[in-house]
């Protein structure tokens, strides 16, 4: 069909090229990530000087953090639906150039506990939906079963925001305070949307309509070649004009509804590492605040060869044309329940090196859901409705961001002793994270839901579906 109607998406002629530019945007969108993590990471890296000067309690810095995420659920939510009338790249650059003003204020000798309320509150509401758009973004350049890795690497962003930005920023705070922590990112936001701004465009995949100006002028050049790609795959999966499955039925999906659990779990654990494992080594383990920063690099670096390693794989079986040994629900489940009896053994044990290895290792476990979870819902979702539906994802798991620090922070205020407080609560993350795990294993199957939504495959570019 021609790019006029909306109906249909069409590959374009040299596909060797479009296989650049999709890496090239993975690569950009990856650096996207690591941005947005290192935003969430100044906080618990600077939480002592932070608490030192404006005389917080555990309990009101971690308000200070969930105010973070007052907003980031409803504006994942909402710019979600965005995604079906304004093209990914000006939403991308929109969020970046929000999130980077809104860390300036923080420079501020004046900018006390209300203005970093409020500065956390803009932060949040500019980088919730960061995750979704980015994912809906990515796999608008990937085949359905080429999206495994690229969302692997997406997620590595995560890991590697906080891997990347711990060591650098801790060493901005020692020299010149935790006030310039906030505002070295902010600058580094700022420096990555001028790159977006010059380099970033839509993918040959991207439901019509929302596509750049230079890729619809392409593909309408290979009207013919068209009808052997997307096309082939049937509007379902190409249609960005009107939904073509009741939200209601996609939602509702067991799919979608043990999805958004157990990236909520992951999250939660996510979130509680982000604030409170520098506080959690220091004060428990006795270590130094550069030390809890080096662990705290060093488990974001765990976090990452987990994820690359599940992408690869998943690659590897795509390219031989061979299914995963597991169901992405088994696999991903069975996985979950390994991570959360890491985290039952991290809250028992007291050998800080034991404590060390379990947080580099098995509890990264827990971060494989992440990418099981936005490919699965992918899978499910015609690609006119990804962007809600992945946006509705990040509105469930980002609440763990809103409990998660808040909970951790109360728990360990209220108990007899601060070991006694963190205890408990790592072996609430393990729990949740075991239930999550159990139900995956039991209840996300993305191809059996698809089929019963009749959501075709997407293809990759330039191929006919299979």
């Amino acid at each position: 069909m021609s790019a006029g109607t909306g109906e249909a998406t069409a590959p374009p002629a040299d596909t060797e090229e479009a296989r650049r530019g999709a890496w090239g945007t993975t690569w950009l969108l990856l650096t996207f990530m690591l941005v947005n993590f290192a935003d969430k990471t100044v906080m618990g890296l600077a939480a002592d000087p932070i608490r030192e000067e404006l005389g917080l309690t555990r309990g009101e810095f971690g308000t200070a953090q969930a105010a973070f995420f007052a907003l980031f659920s409803l504006a994942a939510l909402g710019v979600s639906f965005l995604t079906r009338h304004v093209r990914t790249t000006v939403l991308l650059l929109g969020m970046a150039l929000l999130w980077s003003a809104a860390q300036l204020p923080m420079l501020l000798g004046a900018a006390g506990f209300g203005t970093l309320l409020a500065t956390r509150v803009l932060l949040g509401a500019a980088e919730g939906p960061a995750a979704p758009v980015a994912v809906h973004h990515l796999h608008g350049w990937f085949g359905q079963r080429e999206r495994t890795l690229p969302t692997a690497v997406l997620m590595v962003g995560a890991a590697g925001g906080v891997a990347v930005s711990a060591p650098l920023l801790t060493g901005v705070i020692d020299v010149w305070g935790w006030r310039w922590a906030f505002g070295s990112v902010g600058l580094v936001g700022l420096v990555w949307a001028m790159c977006w701004n010059a380099r970033g465009e839509d993918g040959p995949l991207a439901p019509l309509g929302r596509r750049s100006a230079s890729s619809a002028g392409s593909d309408s050049s290979d009207a013919e070649s068209a009808g052997s790609g997307c096309a082939d795959a049937g509007s379902a999966a190409c249609d960005g004009s009107s939904p073509s499955v009741p939200y209601r039925r996609l939602l509702l999906s067991g799919t979608w509804l043990t999805a958004a659990l157990g990236a909520f779990a992951a999250y939660w654990l996510l979130s509680a590492g982000l604030t409170w494992a520098p506080d959690y080594l220091h004060e428990v383990s006795g270590l130094s605040l550069k030390q809890s920063g080096a662990v705290v690099t060093a488990t974001a670096v765990g976090n990452a060869v987990v994820l690359l390693t599940h992408g690869l794989l998943a690659r590897r079986a795509s390219s031989k044309g061979t299914a995963p040994r597991l169901p992405a629900g088994l696999g991903g489940g069975l996985v979950m329940c390994v991570a959360a009896m890491s985290i039952a053994a991290f809250a028992e044990v007291d050998a800080v090196a034991v404590k060390i290895a379990l947080m580099v290792g098995p509890m990264a476990l827990t971060n494989v859901i992440l990418t099981v979870a936005q490919t699965a819902v992918a899978r499910i979702t015609p690609a006119g409705q990804r962007g809600v539906a992945l946006g509705a994802l990040a509105f469930v798991y980002a609440l763990a961001g809103v409990l998660s620090p808040l909970v951790t922070g109360r728990m360990v205020d209220a108990a007899a002793s601060v070991p006694a407080g963190y205890h408990s609560a790592y072996l609430v993350m393990a729990g949740l994270v075991a239930v999550a795990g159990v139900l995956a294993v039991c209840f996300l199957r993305p191809e059996k839901d698809a089929v019963r939504l009749d959501v075709p495959e997407t293809p990759a570019v330039g191929l006919p579906a299979h």
